[in-house]
């Protein structure tokens, strides 16, 4: 049962002044993102109260198992990326991710308080994670008309927040019942994600016609034809499709600098889970309460949304996702400023749902203009992976910061480090092709003629 594909890039253009629905492959991805996030939120709520003040981690121990766990969808993210590429795979590899994320929950269920064993299952459910990604990015690129992309992610993310919202409140209702069962929450959060795998099985479409075979696929044999020659076009094919693997983008300038921007800004951002280790250090609220730390910034981001991603198709997406990263270096700030705890707390929260609204949808409408046609997944996996890696070492860089001389100095550190890395990116970012009526030649994409293989 496929939701119809309404809005296809390859669909004739609608005309001016009339709204456009959103997509219906977009409606599809967002409802397994809801019902994924649901499983995935539950446990990252409760993860580090279970981790630092269940378990006894330092916040180094912390960072390290974070940033580790969030390393291992670098590599993946590409492998998955350039895989669902090749002969238009999307929704095989992407369901691939969904499992695997979801299976990783029975591992956290049985792993007690071995910390191996949490690694090895946070390892799993990022893994899944990273594989997932960029398939399902570039579904929502595919089926979406370029100068609606910001709109499209928009909503995909909306949808996705959701589910970030919900899984907190069932996992504080969980430990609430059970008396702080962590295994209960475990339990019913793997239930909820073997649900989102199933609604990806039957909602989201495979190939189409515009992605179904790529531009780099050696000619069919004719018939009659020698071996030797079939053999001759099967290597010029492979050679062909690994120059246009997802590191080829990066012969565009513009392209180049996105990634680039991406990195700089990761390796300043500090992770969701120390902010609210930090509100809960300086309000000194009680633990049970931890779990809702989430909501307040998963609700903000589920109001703007929609809101950023128009905003962004309508004015460029280069300034929103700088305005967002603005909003998250004051949200460094409050937590350091001499103010009412309550005026922090809502601060904090509110700020870091503008960042995640201006930034997460937009960062992937901004590049996705620069991707030609069979390399979305790829292009996108290369751009999550340099934000990725950068994190992993803003992980560890905090926390080991913070053991050593204290939240503030570490706090100190990542404003000096944010502030830097936006007025490199300022610089460096380009704006959206659709928003000057196309890509220049030079910023263009496309196959380098001297890569035909015909």
């Amino acid at each position: 049962m496929y939701l119809a594909t309404t809005g296809r890039r390859d669909a004739p253009p609608t005309p001016s002044g009339v709204r456009r629905r959103v997509p219906g492959t977009v409606l599809a991805l967002g409802a397994v993102s809801l019902v994924t996030d649901i499983s995935s939120e539950m446990v990252t709520a409760v993860l580090p109260l279970y981790l630092v003040l269940g378990l006894g981690l330092s916040p180094l121990q912390f960072g390290l198992l974070d940033g580790l766990s969030t390393g291992a969808t670098a590599l993946v993210r590409l492998l998955g990326g350039a895989t669902a590429d090749r002969g238009g795979r999307h929704k095989q590899v992407g369901g691939i991710g969904y499992a695997l994320s979801a299976c990783s929950r029975p591992v956290l269920l049985l792993a007690g308080g071995a910390t191996g064993w949490i690694a090895t299952a946070l390892a799993a459910d990022r893994l899944g994670k990273g594989v997932r990604t960029a398939p399902r990015d570039a579904l929502i690129t595919l089926h979406s008309p370029p100068e609606d992309l910001g709109r499209a992610f928009g909503t995909h993310r909306a949808m996705d927040t959701t589910g970030a919202l919900l899984g907190p409140l069932a996992a504080f209702a969980l430990l609430w019942a059970t008396a702080d069962a962590y295994d209960a929450v475990f339990a019913v959060s793997f239930c909820v994600g073997a649900f989102g795998v199933l609604l990806w099985v039957l909602l989201v479409p495979g190939r189409t016609e515009a992605d179904g075979k790529s531009p780099t696929d050696p000619p069919p044999r004719a018939r009659g034809g020698s071996r030797a020659g079939f053999r001759a076009d099967s290597r010029a094919g492979s050679l062909a499709r690994f120059r246009a693997g997802p590191l080829a983008g990066l012969r565009s300038p513009a392209y180049r600098r996105i990634v680039l921007c991406a990195g700089l800004l990761g390796a300043a951002t500090v992770g969701d889970s120390f902010l609210y280790l930090l509100l809960q250090r300086r309000l000194a609220f009680d633990a049970t309460w931890f779990p809702f730390l989430p909501l307040g910034a998963a609700a903000v981001y589920l109001l703007l949304a929609v809101p950023a991603g128009r905003l962004a198709d309508r004015t460029g997406r280069r300034g929103p996702f700088l305005y967002g990263h603005g909003a998250l270096l004051l949200a460094y700030g409050l937590l350091l400023a001499p103010l009412p705890d309550t005026a922090v707390l809502v601060g904090v929260l509110l700020l870091l749902g503008v960042f995640y609204a201006a930034t997460d949808g937009v960062l992937m409408a901004l590049a996705g203009p620069f991707l030609t046609e069979g390399r979305h997944a790829g292009g996108l996996a290369v751009v999550q992976t340099a934000q990725a890696l950068a994190r992993v070492g803003a992980a560890v860089a905090f926390g080991a910061v913070w053991t050593v001389s204290g939240p503030g100095t570490a706090l100190v550190a990542a404003m000096t480090a944010l502030t830097a890395a936006l007025c490199c990116a300022a610089r460096l970012l380009p704006t959206t092709p659709s928003d000057n009526g196309g890509p220049e030649p030079s910023e263009s994409l496309a196959p380098d003629p001297s890569e035909r293989t015909d």
